[in-house]
Protein backbone atom coordinates (compact mmCIF):
# COMPACT_ATOMS: atom_id res chain seq x y z
CA UNK A 1 0.00 0.00 0.00
CA UNK A 2 1.01 3.71 -0.88
CA UNK A 3 1.49 5.98 2.20
CA UNK A 4 -1.93 7.68 0.81
CA UNK A 5 -3.54 4.61 0.97
CA UNK A 6 -2.70 3.54 4.07
CA UNK A 7 -3.46 7.68 5.83
CA UNK A 8 -6.10 8.32 3.73
CA UNK A 9 -4.92 11.65 3.36
CA UNK A 10 -4.35 12.98 -0.19
CA UNK A 11 -0.44 14.44 -0.58
CA UNK A 12 -1.29 17.30 -3.12
CA UNK A 13 -3.91 18.71 -1.05
CA UNK A 14 -1.69 18.80 1.64
CA UNK A 15 0.80 20.30 0.04
CA UNK A 16 -1.45 23.21 -0.26
CA UNK A 17 -0.25 23.79 3.41
CA UNK A 18 3.14 25.23 2.41
CA UNK A 19 1.75 27.04 -0.42
CA UNK A 20 -0.87 28.67 2.15
CA UNK A 21 1.77 29.21 4.54
CA UNK A 22 4.23 30.60 2.06
CA UNK A 23 2.21 33.21 0.46
CA UNK A 24 -0.03 34.42 3.13
CA UNK A 25 2.92 34.46 5.89
CA UNK A 26 6.60 33.66 5.02
CA UNK A 27 6.65 35.99 1.78
CA UNK A 28 5.16 38.77 3.39
CA UNK A 29 7.33 38.35 6.69
CA UNK A 30 4.57 38.18 9.07
CA UNK A 31 6.02 34.60 10.22
CA UNK A 32 10.07 33.17 10.17
CA UNK A 33 9.00 29.99 9.32
CA UNK A 34 7.21 27.35 9.78
CA UNK A 35 6.96 23.37 10.67
CA UNK A 36 3.74 21.47 10.11
CA UNK A 37 3.43 17.56 10.68
CA UNK A 38 0.23 15.64 9.87
CA UNK A 39 0.20 12.03 10.82
CA UNK A 40 -2.80 9.70 10.54
CA UNK A 41 -3.39 5.76 11.24
CA UNK A 42 -0.11 5.81 13.33
CA UNK A 43 1.28 7.11 9.94
CA UNK A 44 3.58 10.29 8.78
CA UNK A 45 1.68 11.70 6.31
CA UNK A 46 3.35 15.53 5.91
CA UNK A 47 5.91 17.02 7.82
CA UNK A 48 7.38 20.00 5.93
CA UNK A 49 9.95 22.94 6.75
CA UNK A 50 8.82 26.50 5.29
CA UNK A 51 11.13 29.89 5.69
CA UNK A 52 13.27 30.33 8.21
CA UNK A 53 14.31 28.94 11.63
CA UNK A 54 16.73 32.12 12.16
CA UNK A 55 16.23 34.99 10.09
CA UNK A 56 19.16 37.18 11.06
CA UNK A 57 21.35 33.98 10.10
CA UNK A 58 19.74 32.93 7.11
CA UNK A 59 18.82 29.39 8.57
CA UNK A 60 16.45 27.52 6.65
CA UNK A 61 13.99 25.57 9.12
CA UNK A 62 14.58 21.91 9.89
CA UNK A 63 12.25 18.81 10.78
CA UNK A 64 14.48 18.56 13.07
CA UNK A 65 14.26 22.25 14.68
CA UNK A 66 13.91 22.40 18.23
CA UNK A 67 10.90 25.17 19.54
CA UNK A 68 9.88 26.77 22.56
CA UNK A 69 6.58 24.74 22.73
CA UNK A 70 5.37 27.00 25.85
CA UNK A 71 1.65 25.81 26.80
CA UNK A 72 2.22 22.72 25.28
CA UNK A 73 4.23 21.42 28.19
CA UNK A 74 0.56 21.53 29.95
CA UNK A 75 -0.81 18.24 28.85
CA UNK A 76 2.82 16.89 29.27
CA UNK A 77 2.58 17.86 33.08
CA UNK A 78 -1.34 16.53 33.39
CA UNK A 79 -0.22 12.97 32.33
CA UNK A 80 2.60 13.12 34.58
CA UNK A 81 0.21 13.86 37.41
CA UNK A 82 -2.35 11.49 35.78
CA UNK A 83 0.77 8.97 35.91
CA UNK A 84 0.32 9.06 39.71
CA UNK A 85 -3.10 9.10 40.06
CA UNK A 86 -2.68 5.76 38.36
CA UNK A 87 -1.05 4.56 41.33
CA UNK A 88 -2.91 5.55 43.45
CA UNK A 89 -1.35 8.47 45.07
CA UNK A 90 -4.23 11.13 44.67
CA UNK A 91 -7.95 11.87 44.35
CA UNK A 92 -9.77 13.75 41.86
CA UNK A 93 -11.61 15.48 44.82
CA UNK A 94 -8.27 15.52 47.30
CA UNK A 95 -7.98 18.82 48.45
CA UNK A 96 -4.90 20.67 46.99
CA UNK A 97 -3.97 21.55 50.41
CA UNK A 98 -3.22 17.92 51.48
CA UNK A 99 -0.10 18.35 49.36
CA UNK A 100 0.57 22.24 50.06
CA UNK A 101 -0.45 21.97 54.07
CA UNK A 102 -0.03 26.38 54.05
CA UNK A 103 -3.09 26.59 51.48
CA UNK A 104 -5.56 25.41 53.72
CA UNK A 105 -6.89 28.54 54.55
CA UNK A 106 -7.15 30.33 51.29
CA UNK A 107 -9.69 32.63 50.29
CA UNK A 108 -11.20 34.86 47.82
CA UNK A 109 -10.26 38.38 46.89
CA UNK A 110 -12.93 41.11 47.53
CA UNK A 111 -11.28 44.29 47.56
CA UNK A 112 -7.81 45.31 48.37
CA UNK A 113 -4.22 45.47 47.06
CA UNK A 114 -1.33 43.46 48.05
CA UNK A 115 -0.44 43.10 50.99
CA UNK A 116 -3.47 44.14 52.26
CA UNK A 117 -7.15 42.49 51.01
CA UNK A 118 -10.21 41.92 52.50
CA UNK A 119 -11.31 38.80 51.24
CA UNK A 120 -14.50 36.24 52.45
CA UNK A 121 -13.86 32.26 52.76
CA UNK A 122 -14.22 29.69 49.80
CA UNK A 123 -17.35 27.84 49.39
CA UNK A 124 -15.12 24.63 49.09
CA UNK A 125 -11.26 23.82 49.46
CA UNK A 126 -9.64 23.66 46.45
CA UNK A 127 -9.53 20.26 44.82
CA UNK A 128 -7.14 18.19 42.57
CA UNK A 129 -9.66 18.16 39.96
CA UNK A 130 -9.47 22.17 40.02
CA UNK A 131 -5.92 22.56 38.94
CA UNK A 132 -6.10 20.09 35.65
CA UNK A 133 -9.47 21.94 34.81
CA UNK A 134 -8.07 25.82 35.55
CA UNK A 135 -11.21 26.34 38.19
CA UNK A 136 -8.97 26.65 40.76
CA UNK A 137 -9.63 30.38 41.32
CA UNK A 138 -5.62 31.11 40.55
CA UNK A 139 -4.57 32.91 37.64
CA UNK A 140 -1.32 34.67 35.71
CA UNK A 141 0.33 37.57 36.26
CA UNK A 142 0.54 38.26 32.53
CA UNK A 143 -3.66 38.82 32.19
CA UNK A 144 -3.64 42.57 33.22
CA UNK A 145 -7.15 42.23 34.55
CA UNK A 146 -7.28 42.48 38.58
CA UNK A 147 -5.69 43.20 42.04
CA UNK A 148 -4.95 39.68 42.40
CA UNK A 149 -2.90 39.13 38.75
CA UNK A 150 -1.12 42.55 39.97
CA UNK A 151 -0.20 40.83 43.25
CA UNK A 152 1.31 37.82 40.98
CA UNK A 153 3.24 40.81 39.31
CA UNK A 154 4.40 42.33 42.37
CA UNK A 155 5.61 38.98 44.16
CA UNK A 156 7.47 37.52 40.95
CA UNK A 157 4.68 34.71 40.57
CA UNK A 158 4.47 33.37 36.64
CA UNK A 159 5.58 36.97 36.00
CA UNK A 160 8.34 35.77 33.40
CA UNK A 161 7.82 34.12 29.98
CA UNK A 162 11.25 32.56 29.40
CA UNK A 163 12.32 33.00 25.53
CA UNK A 164 10.73 36.05 25.15
CA UNK A 165 13.38 38.30 26.02
CA UNK A 166 12.61 38.25 29.97
CA UNK A 167 14.83 36.83 32.54
CA UNK A 168 14.77 33.54 33.90
CA UNK A 169 11.38 32.86 36.80
CA UNK A 170 13.43 33.26 39.62
CA UNK A 171 13.32 30.61 42.68
CA UNK A 172 12.12 27.24 42.25
CA UNK A 173 8.23 25.44 41.70
CA UNK A 174 8.35 25.01 45.82
CA UNK A 175 9.33 28.62 46.30
CA UNK A 176 5.95 29.95 43.90
CA UNK A 177 3.57 27.48 45.69
CA UNK A 178 4.72 29.40 49.37
CA UNK A 179 4.35 33.13 47.90
CA UNK A 180 0.86 31.97 46.64
CA UNK A 181 -0.29 31.14 49.77
CA UNK A 182 -0.62 34.80 50.95
CA UNK A 183 -2.57 36.10 47.81
CA UNK A 184 -6.68 35.35 47.27
CA UNK A 185 -8.17 33.70 44.91
CA UNK A 186 -10.15 35.22 41.94
CA UNK A 187 -13.18 33.15 42.76
CA UNK A 188 -14.13 30.57 44.71
CA UNK A 189 -12.70 26.84 43.11
CA UNK A 190 -14.81 24.92 40.83
CA UNK A 191 -17.20 27.83 39.82
CA UNK A 192 -15.29 29.65 37.19
CA UNK A 193 -12.77 29.04 34.30
CA UNK A 194 -9.40 31.14 34.03
CA UNK A 195 -6.08 30.06 32.63
CA UNK A 196 -3.64 30.38 35.33
CA UNK A 197 -0.39 28.92 37.31
CA UNK A 198 -2.56 25.74 38.06
CA UNK A 199 -0.63 23.41 36.12
CA UNK A 200 2.53 24.61 37.56
CA UNK A 201 1.25 23.97 40.68
CA UNK A 202 0.41 20.57 39.87
CA UNK A 203 4.79 19.91 38.64
CA UNK A 204 5.30 20.95 42.32
CA UNK A 205 3.12 17.84 43.41
CA UNK A 206 5.03 15.67 41.07
CA UNK A 207 7.86 16.38 43.02
CA UNK A 208 6.14 16.35 46.43
CA UNK A 209 4.52 12.79 46.00
CA UNK A 210 7.42 11.52 43.40
CA UNK A 211 10.37 13.21 45.69
CA UNK A 212 11.92 13.74 42.40
CA UNK A 213 12.66 16.87 40.47
CA UNK A 214 10.10 17.34 37.84
CA UNK A 215 12.44 17.38 35.13
CA UNK A 216 13.65 13.87 36.28
CA UNK A 217 10.15 12.64 37.04
CA UNK A 218 9.51 13.56 33.18
CA UNK A 219 12.74 12.37 31.68
CA UNK A 220 12.63 8.79 33.42
CA UNK A 221 8.92 8.29 33.28
CA UNK A 222 7.65 9.97 30.23
CA UNK A 223 10.62 11.17 27.59
CA UNK A 224 13.20 8.19 27.75
CA UNK A 225 10.18 5.58 27.31
CA UNK A 226 8.69 7.86 24.81
CA UNK A 227 12.19 8.19 22.48
CA UNK A 228 11.70 11.56 23.18
CA UNK A 229 15.34 12.56 22.70
CA UNK A 230 15.34 16.96 21.76
CA UNK A 231 12.73 17.61 24.37
CA UNK A 232 13.77 19.41 27.89
CA UNK A 233 13.67 22.15 29.61
CA UNK A 234 16.76 23.67 28.13
CA UNK A 235 19.18 23.31 24.70
CA UNK A 236 22.19 21.78 25.45
CA UNK A 237 25.44 22.84 23.42
CA UNK A 238 25.40 20.50 20.79
CA UNK A 239 21.93 21.46 20.10
CA UNK A 240 22.30 25.13 19.49
CA UNK A 241 22.64 24.98 16.20
CA UNK A 242 19.09 23.60 15.42
CA UNK A 243 17.00 26.03 17.75
CA UNK A 244 14.78 28.42 16.83
CA UNK A 245 14.86 32.12 17.16
CA UNK A 246 11.61 33.76 18.58
CA UNK A 247 9.98 36.66 17.12
CA UNK A 248 7.17 39.31 18.16
CA UNK A 249 5.22 41.34 16.10
CA UNK A 250 6.63 45.00 16.24
CA UNK A 251 5.58 48.28 14.85
CA UNK A 252 4.29 48.36 11.98
CA UNK A 253 3.50 44.51 12.50
CA UNK A 254 7.18 43.58 11.68
CA UNK A 255 9.01 40.73 12.97
CA UNK A 256 11.27 41.65 15.93
CA UNK A 257 13.89 39.21 17.55
CA UNK A 258 12.82 38.94 20.83
CA UNK A 259 15.39 36.05 21.64
CA UNK A 260 17.98 35.10 20.08
CA UNK A 261 18.89 31.36 20.10
CA UNK A 262 22.82 32.10 20.42
CA UNK A 263 22.15 33.95 23.64
CA UNK A 264 19.23 32.23 25.05
CA UNK A 265 18.21 31.50 28.51
CA UNK A 266 17.22 27.97 27.27
CA UNK A 267 20.58 27.61 26.84
CA UNK A 268 21.17 27.50 30.95
CA UNK A 269 19.42 24.55 32.81
CA UNK A 270 16.30 26.60 35.12
CA UNK A 271 15.67 26.41 38.82
CA UNK A 272 12.02 27.47 38.14
CA UNK A 273 10.82 23.88 35.93
CA UNK A 274 7.63 25.53 34.50
CA UNK A 275 4.55 22.57 34.23
CA UNK A 276 2.86 25.17 32.57
CA UNK A 277 5.39 26.13 29.65
CA UNK A 278 8.63 25.08 30.38
CA UNK A 279 9.99 22.67 27.54
CA UNK A 280 11.48 22.85 24.44
CA UNK A 281 10.25 19.85 21.56
CA UNK A 282 10.70 18.73 18.07
CA UNK A 283 7.96 18.14 16.01
CA UNK A 284 8.75 14.24 16.07
CA UNK A 285 8.99 14.10 19.56
CA UNK A 286 5.70 15.90 20.13
CA UNK A 287 4.27 13.22 17.68
CA UNK A 288 5.54 10.34 19.81
CA UNK A 289 4.00 11.84 22.78
CA UNK A 290 0.22 12.60 20.98
CA UNK A 291 0.76 9.03 19.33
CA UNK A 292 0.88 7.92 22.63
CA UNK A 293 -2.21 9.28 23.35
CA UNK A 294 -4.01 8.77 20.88
CA UNK A 295 -3.28 4.54 20.79
CA UNK A 296 -4.56 4.72 24.52
CA UNK A 297 -1.15 5.20 26.24
CA UNK A 298 0.99 3.27 25.04
CA UNK A 299 3.81 3.20 22.60
CA UNK A 300 6.58 0.98 20.77
CA UNK A 301 5.56 -1.43 23.89
CA UNK A 302 5.87 1.28 26.62
CA UNK A 303 2.68 1.92 28.76
CA UNK A 304 2.26 5.39 29.86
CA UNK A 305 -1.34 5.19 30.72
CA UNK A 306 -4.12 2.85 30.50
CA UNK A 307 -6.68 3.93 28.11
CA UNK A 308 -9.15 4.54 30.86
CA UNK A 309 -7.44 7.13 32.29
CA UNK A 310 -7.17 8.75 28.60
CA UNK A 311 -10.88 8.69 28.25
CA UNK A 312 -11.30 10.31 31.78
CA UNK A 313 -8.71 13.24 31.06
CA UNK A 314 -10.25 13.88 27.54
CA UNK A 315 -14.24 14.08 28.51
CA UNK A 316 -15.46 17.87 29.13
CA UNK A 317 -15.03 18.32 33.28
CA UNK A 318 -16.93 21.60 33.03
CA UNK A 319 -19.70 21.62 35.59
CA UNK A 320 -23.05 20.55 33.98
CA UNK A 321 -21.73 20.11 30.49
CA UNK A 322 -20.83 23.87 30.04
CA UNK A 323 -18.56 25.44 26.99
CA UNK A 324 -16.05 28.04 28.37
CA UNK A 325 -18.45 30.71 27.20
CA UNK A 326 -20.34 30.22 30.15
CA UNK A 327 -17.22 29.76 32.36
CA UNK A 328 -14.48 31.78 31.78
CA UNK A 329 -13.48 34.67 33.50
CA UNK A 330 -11.36 36.28 30.56
CA UNK A 331 -10.37 35.63 27.14
CA UNK A 332 -6.96 35.10 27.23
CA UNK A 333 -5.95 31.70 26.54
CA UNK A 334 -4.73 29.48 23.38
CA UNK A 335 -8.66 28.74 22.65
CA UNK A 336 -11.88 29.79 21.27
CA UNK A 337 -14.24 29.30 23.72
CA UNK A 338 -17.83 28.92 22.27
CA UNK A 339 -18.58 24.69 21.89
CA UNK A 340 -15.06 23.94 23.86
CA UNK A 341 -15.44 22.13 27.19
CA UNK A 342 -12.44 21.53 29.14
CA UNK A 343 -11.01 18.08 30.64
CA UNK A 344 -7.52 17.51 32.59
CA UNK A 345 -5.21 19.06 30.91
CA UNK A 346 -6.62 19.50 26.90
CA UNK A 347 -9.28 22.00 25.50
CA UNK A 348 -12.17 19.26 24.10
CA UNK A 349 -14.21 20.16 21.40
CA UNK A 350 -18.22 19.27 22.14
CA UNK A 351 -19.57 21.31 19.16
CA UNK A 352 -17.96 21.04 15.28
CA UNK A 353 -20.65 23.60 13.99
CA UNK A 354 -19.29 25.55 16.97
CA UNK A 355 -15.68 25.13 16.57
CA UNK A 356 -15.71 25.90 12.89
CA UNK A 357 -15.24 21.88 11.95
CA UNK A 358 -13.14 18.67 13.14
CA UNK A 359 -14.93 16.31 14.88
CA UNK A 360 -16.86 15.90 18.35
CA UNK A 361 -13.83 14.65 20.94
CA UNK A 362 -11.07 16.36 19.88
CA UNK A 363 -9.07 17.66 22.00
CA UNK A 364 -5.99 19.97 21.30
CA UNK A 365 -3.85 22.87 22.85
CA UNK A 366 -1.58 24.87 22.05
CA UNK A 367 1.68 28.05 23.04
CA UNK A 368 2.74 31.47 23.31
CA UNK A 369 5.26 30.99 20.55
CA UNK A 370 2.05 30.41 18.24
CA UNK A 371 2.46 26.62 18.13
CA UNK A 372 -0.10 24.44 18.52
CA UNK A 373 -1.75 20.51 18.21
CA UNK A 374 -4.71 18.64 18.49
CA UNK A 375 -5.74 15.07 18.33
CA UNK A 376 -8.89 13.60 16.55
CA UNK A 377 -9.61 9.57 17.89
CA UNK A 378 -12.42 9.92 15.46
CA UNK A 379 -10.59 10.29 12.32
CA UNK A 380 -7.20 8.77 13.90
CA UNK A 381 -5.09 11.88 13.29
CA UNK A 382 -2.64 14.03 15.08
CA UNK A 383 -1.26 17.63 13.65
CA UNK A 384 1.50 19.63 15.22
CA UNK A 385 2.35 23.11 13.94
CA UNK A 386 5.47 24.82 15.27
CA UNK A 387 6.51 28.19 14.66
CA UNK A 388 8.11 31.08 16.87
CA UNK A 389 6.05 34.36 17.14
CA UNK A 390 4.49 35.48 19.82
CA UNK A 391 1.48 36.13 20.81
CA UNK A 392 -0.60 33.41 19.90
CA UNK A 393 -3.46 34.94 18.92
CA UNK A 394 -1.75 37.54 16.06
CA UNK A 395 -2.95 34.69 13.40
CA UNK A 396 -5.61 32.14 12.87
CA UNK A 397 -3.24 29.28 12.23
CA UNK A 398 -5.57 26.42 13.71
CA UNK A 399 -8.65 27.36 11.95
CA UNK A 400 -7.02 27.40 8.36
CA UNK A 401 -4.87 24.06 9.18
CA UNK A 402 -8.44 22.62 9.94
CA UNK A 403 -9.53 23.69 6.81
CA UNK A 404 -7.10 23.09 4.73
CA UNK A 405 -6.64 19.40 5.43
CA UNK A 406 -9.87 18.45 5.69
CA UNK A 407 -9.64 18.97 1.91
CA UNK A 408 -7.73 16.33 1.81
CA UNK A 409 -9.42 13.44 3.22
CA UNK A 410 -10.03 10.64 0.86
CA UNK A 411 -10.39 7.77 2.61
Amino acid sequence: MSTTERTGLDPQRLAKIDDHLLRRYIQPKKIAGALTLVARRGELAYLSPVGFMDLEREKPMREDTIFRIYSMTKPITSVAIMMLWEEGHWQLTDPVDRFIPKWRNLAVYQAGMHPNYLTTPVERRMQMRDLLTHQSGLTYSIMNRTNVDAAYRQTGIGGTVIGAGDAPHPGTLADMVERLADIPLEFSPGTKWNYSVSTDVLAHIVEVISNQRFDQFLRERIFDPLGMVDTGFSVPADKVDRFAANYGRGAEKRLVLVDDPMTSSYLQQPSFLSGGGGLVSTARDYWRFCQMLLNGGELDGHRILGRKTIELMTMNHLPDGKDLTELSVTAYSEIASEGVGFGLGFAVTLDPTLTGGGSKGEYYWGGAASTIFWIDPTEDLIVIFLTQLMPSGTFNFRGQLKQLICSAFIG
